[in-house]
This record gives structure tokens, C-alpha cells and sequence, in this order.
């Protein structure tokens, strides 16, 4: 049997499936996710299996000026995913808060504290990386 896990934006015009996920997941504190998620952080986990349910056509995408995509639904706004420079659609980090369902993750990491909000407390035990996560 094939584990899939739906998700979808707040309109509920995009849906996904997805039947796996990357071991990573970080909550990113850099100014661009928080100002794109309009929260403390975030956190997005890369994934395989992808399917565009439906939606597809809503999907729009903000290229930041170091060339970094952030993908969002055009109708609500919804937050969908992050992707690297130059990376295809099909390799984005989806926002975990996107998913319906439990889905089997654990966060493992703070990346780009040195960006944090100065209000924003790191309370756990976490892994605290100052940039990305470091060798």
C-alpha cells in the first residue's frame, strides 16, 4: 500500500498529494519566509510524489531578488511552497501547515536564527544554525 498525503491552500482551490517526505525539516527564520508566511518562521519539507490535484492553474510564484521562488495560491493568498534558484516546480519545499492530514514529520533544526525576529523566543532543544545548516 502507497501512503498519500493531501494537502491544499486556505480557498481549497489548490490540492496535492504527495507520498513522501524529505528527513530535513527546519523552521526557517530568514526575513523573506517570515515576511511570506507572515509568522515567526517557517517551515517547509521537501517532498516526492507530487501531484497536483487540482488548482494548478492558481498557482503564481514570486522570485525574490536572489532568485529564490516562493509559489502561493492567487485566489486566498495561501502560502504554498519555497524552491531554490533555477529549481523545477516539481522539487519545491511545501509549507507543512498546507497538509489536511497528520503527516509523518518531525522538525529537526532552526535555520537563519541570526535573521530571527528579536521576539520570537527559541524555547527547545533544537539544533540553532546562524545561516543554513552547516556541515
Amino acid at each position: 500500500m502507497r501512503n498519500e498525503y493531501k494537502g491544499s491552500c486556505l480557498c481549497g482551490e489548490i490540492s496535492f498529494s504527495v507520498n513522501s517526505f524529505a528527513k530535513k525539516v527546519a523552521n526557517c527564520h530568514c526575513s523573506m519566509c517570515r515576511k511570506f508566511h507572515g509568522a515567526a518562521y517557517a517551515t517547509l519539507v521537501g517532498v516526492s510524489g507530487l501531484k497536483w490535484l487540482s488548482g494548478f492553474h492558481c498557482l503564481n510564484e514570486f522570485v525574490a531578488p536572489n532568485g529564490t521562488v516562493r509559489t502561493f495560491c492567487g485566489e486566498c493568498g495561501s502560502s504554498i511552497g519555497f524552491r531554490v534558484k533555477g529549481a523545477p516546480l516539481n522539487e519545491i519545499e511545501l509549507a507543512i501547515a498546507t497538509f489536511d492530514v497528520d503527516i509523518p514529520i518531525q522538525v529537526d533544526a532552526h535555520i537563519y536564527t541570526d535573521f530571527k525576529s528579536n521576539w520570537c523566543e527559541l524555547q527547545d532543544d533544537l539544533p540553532k544554525f546562524k545561516a543554513g545548516r552547516e556541515a
